[in-house]
């Protein structure tokens, strides 16, 4: 067989994660063709949070400005119980918050972070953009990888990376380990119009409304523009995907009783989009010679941390370093990249699972909850989380 060392790099899925890592690895100067199964570059879906852990990240590439030009800065975290109405934690996210962490706590819309990157490449010269797209299948060999595509055509490349996200072709050949585990918890989510929200109802900050079994957040994302939704449930419902539409009477079963502030803003909503949260067990081996995984393919989470974002963009930002270091050896490179990443990403697996019982908790466990993040101080709070935030 010809030799395809010098081939580009394929990378499967043009989303966050795979447009994040084909313009780090571009930066690195490597060749790479991005393959997209759809028709268009584009993201759905609607808020996301930004940790200073991502910023360190965007920063390392060029794109930290870029990214808060559309995102909103909230003044504080707080949650509140969904019942009783009372604030249980606030934690400021200002100046002293910026001391600590020295980067920024921002919300944007995932459309927004998308399109940061996805303009990032279409500006590099080593960058490929290719819709429709998609990859089923892969062989590999000393040389590089064959990718078999849903066409029926085939690409060469010396090496392929699977960003292709929860349901991963990529993932299912390398690890073999069936359908992601279904949480039990759904997500229903709506984005308004900031003239759609009662001035009462508006807030700046990121508010969490904490219930038996339910949770509510909403905050403001492009500059103030538009307002986010998010409210959660326990459901034992499966729909693949996270963009199917939504039955609100199902969702007004689960809040039946909340405080007026949540049911108002829940009734300001026509038509909801539903996903349900889903995860794996952290693995420590995603990698098989000149193919490795990425983002939610290696290791998807729930968004109980809202790290899935910045958890692909650091992988981004690793693996391209790792390429760098090992030039034409792919297989070594991704080993690297594996062993930098996968103790971090398993705890962030592993707490955003401890953070979705802390949000649900009921009865007792709720109070017990309240008293221990009810008495922390602000620089309590940031130690807190200083191992996540504090990475890349």
């Amino acid at each position: 067989m010809v030799s395809r060392q010098d081939a580009p790099i394929l990378i499967a899925g043009g989303g966050i994660a795979g447009l994040a890592t084909a313009f780090a690895l571009a930066l690195k100067g490597v060749t790479v063709r991005v393959l997209e199964q759809s028709g268009e570059f584009r993201e759905v879906g609607a808020g996301i949070q930004l940790g200073p852990n991502i910023f360190r990240a965007l920063t390392r590439m060029g794109l930290r400005d870029a990214v808060l030009a559309d995102a909103w800065r909230p003044g504080a975290q707080e949650m509140r119980c969904a019942l009783s109405g009372r604030s249980i934690t606030r934690i400021p996210l200002g100046e002293a918050y910026a001391r600590h962490f020295h980067e920024p706590y921002a919300v944007t819309h995932r459309a927004d972070l998308h399109g940061v990157f996805l303009r990032a490449c279409q500006a590099q010269r080593l960058i490929s953009l290719e819709n429709n797209r998609r990859v089923v299948d892969f062989a590999e060999d000393p040389d590089g990888v064959s990718v078999k595509l849903a066409s029926g055509d085939e690409l060469c490349g010396s090496a392929l990376i699977g960003c292709d996200g929860m349901w991963s072709q990529v993932r299912e050949k390398i690890v073999g380990d069936g359908p992601p585990r279904v949480s039990g918890h759904i997500a229903y989510r709506a984005v308004l119009r900031r003239e759609d929200v009662p001035d009462d109802l508006w807030q700046s900050d990121v508010i969490l409304w904490a219930g038996p079994r339910t949770h509510f957040v909403h905050y403001p994302l492009r500059r103030g523009e538009l307002y986010n939704l998010v409210a959660v449930f326990h459901s034992d419902r499966y729909v693949e995907g996270w963009n199917a539409e939504a039955d609100a009477a199902e969702l007004w079963t689960h809040f039946k009783g909340q405080r007026p502030e949540v049911l108002r803003l829940l009734e300001r909503i026509e038509t909801w989009r539903m996903w349900v949260l889903c995860d794996r067990e952290p693995i420590k081996q995603w990698s098989r010679n000149r193919v490795t995984l990425l983002g939610d393919a290696a290791h998807p989470m729930l968004q109980y941390l809202a790290q899935g974002a910045c958890m692909a963009t650091e992988d981004g930002v690793c693996l391209a370093d790792k390429v760098a270091d090992h030039p034409g050896d792919p297989s070594a490179a991704f080993r690297a990249y594996q062993e930098a990443r996968y103790l971090r990403t398993g705890r962030v697996q592993i707490m955003a699972r401890v953070y979705g019982e802390f949000y649900h908790a009921r009865g007792v466990t709720a109070e017990l909850r309240d008293q221990m993040l009810g008495t922390r101080t602000p620089e309590q709070a940031y130690e807190g989380i200083a191992w996540l935030y504090g990475g890349m």
